[in-house]
């Protein structure tokens, strides 16, 4: 009976059969996320071209038609370029017949710049212009009068300074005043002190060159 004993390491052995592996496949992300994108259902909006999606808004509609200037404000535009320009010319054409001598024509466009387009601000120096004009067809008192009104409101303009103390000297024997205005006039323009200089290239009139020679002489 011994011998038909099998051993007992045997039977464990043979009672303990191996079991197979089993190995489970990881899916790849690339292929879940194929399976993911083909599982969604299509929406049409996204098969139509991307410029159909787009339409055109209100607001831009209207803010190609919309004009920040009104009519009126043309019209009240298109009349004050016509007065400037208007005014502009009547100025050049005082400083032509100046340039040339006629002082009473001269003085008549100045006295329109000055009476009509007073709102303007260089209307001053059409009053420049007349003061000059005036002082040579004889009314001085008048003329010294609007020198001095518009040394004041052009003050630094050296023109206006240098024949108000040629004025002054000749006409009211105010030497510490004519002194005043021809040093303005010569800080900001010593070309004053040249007699040709306002003859010829200011076109003063005779009357107020020789007023501004005797000043400089002091005689």
């Amino acid at each position: 009976m011994s011998a038909c004993k099998a051993p007992i390491s045997h039977l464990l052995l043979s009672s303990q059969e191996p079991k197979p592996i089993t190995t489970h496949k990881i899916p790849s992300p690339l292929n879940t996320r194929r399976l993911l994108v083909f599982s969604l259902p299509l929406s049409s909006s996204l098969l139509l071209p991307f410029e159909n999606t787009i339409k055109p808004s209100s607001n831009n509609a209207f803010a190609a038609s919309y004009d920040p200037v009104s009519q009126a404000e043309r019209d009240a535009s298109a009349v004050l370029s016509r007065r400037v320009s208007e005014a502009l010319e009547l100025l050049e054409k005082g400083r032509e017949l100046q340039a040339l001598g006629d002082f009473n024509k001269a003085l008549n466009y100045f006295t329109l710049v000055v009476e009509n387009y007073k709102e303007f601000a260089f209307s001053d120096y059409a009053r420049v212009g007349r003061a000059l004009a005036l002082y040579e067809v004889g009314d001085r008192e008048e003329a010294i009068a609007e020198m001095e009104d518009v040394s004041i409101s052009l003050k630094g303009y050296p023109e206006v300074h240098a024949a108000l103390a040629a004025a002054l000297y000749a006409d009211k024997h105010a030497l510490f005043l004519a002194e005043n205005q021809f040093s303005i006039a010569t800080l900001l323009d010593p070309h004053y002190t040249d007699l040709s200089y306002v003859k010829e290239t200011k076109h003063w009139p005779p009357s107020l060159v020789s007023s501004l020679q005797h000043f400089i002489t002091l005689s």
